[in-house]
């Protein structure tokens, strides 16, 4: 198992986010995507920054950790919590609040290789704008934010577009939208 160092968030309007992120590569299989890490850093910074303009939801002094792993390990995970067994794309792992004054753990967020790979390929999109609109996702979920009624969902596609288009990743959900 490969694991990165922590990072700091980069300044922005002179003020320096105290968030740290932490990513473990699990399986081998993410060797053929030599960016993938810098892809997910650039997206949990991109999402950090798309919240930053809202009060209720800082992002300083947090620590969040990504797991790039393989469908089997996401498999064994859905079904351990969520009781589904079949792999899926991402899954976001919120933890528990801690003691007043220490850092934040937001939690983890584990993504599944081979489920990206066929997505991208199904969808015609490219390997590492998806990486970061799955990382941007569950990032969102970590931050409180959900999916299971139409206006949460409405909320997340607004924030998750805001914070892709920080990295000129093109709109996910345009072809849904539009019918393409």
């Amino acid at each position: 198992m490969k694991r990165t160092p922590s990072t700091t968030l980069p300044r922005k309007r002179g003020r320096e986010k105290k968030a740290s992120i932490d990513i473990l590569v699990q399986s081998p299989l993410w060797q053929a995507e030599p960016k993938a890490e810098a892809a997910v850093r650039d997206a949990i910074n991109a999402a950090a920054e798309t919240l930053a303009a809202k009060p209720a939801h800082s992002t300083k002094n947090v620590e969040v950790a990504i797991v790039l792993t393989d469908d089997s390990a996401v498999r064994a995970l859905n079904k351990q919590w969520r009781d589904i067994d079949a792999p899926t794309n991402v899954l976001s792992f919120p933890a528990q609040q801690p003691p007043a004054g220490a850092p934040a753990l937001l939690g983890d967020i584990v993504i599944a290789y081979e489920t990206l790979a066929r997505e991208t390929a199904a969808e015609g999109k490219l390997f590492l704008h998806h990486l970061a609109h799955l990382t941007v996702h569950g990032f969102l979920h970590l931050m409180g934010y959900d999916h299971e009624d139409d206006r949460g969902a409405e909320d997340m596609e607004r924030l998750e577009r805001l914070a892709l288009a920080r990295l000129d990743v093109p709109d996910p959900y345009l072809a849904r939208d539009t019918g393409r």
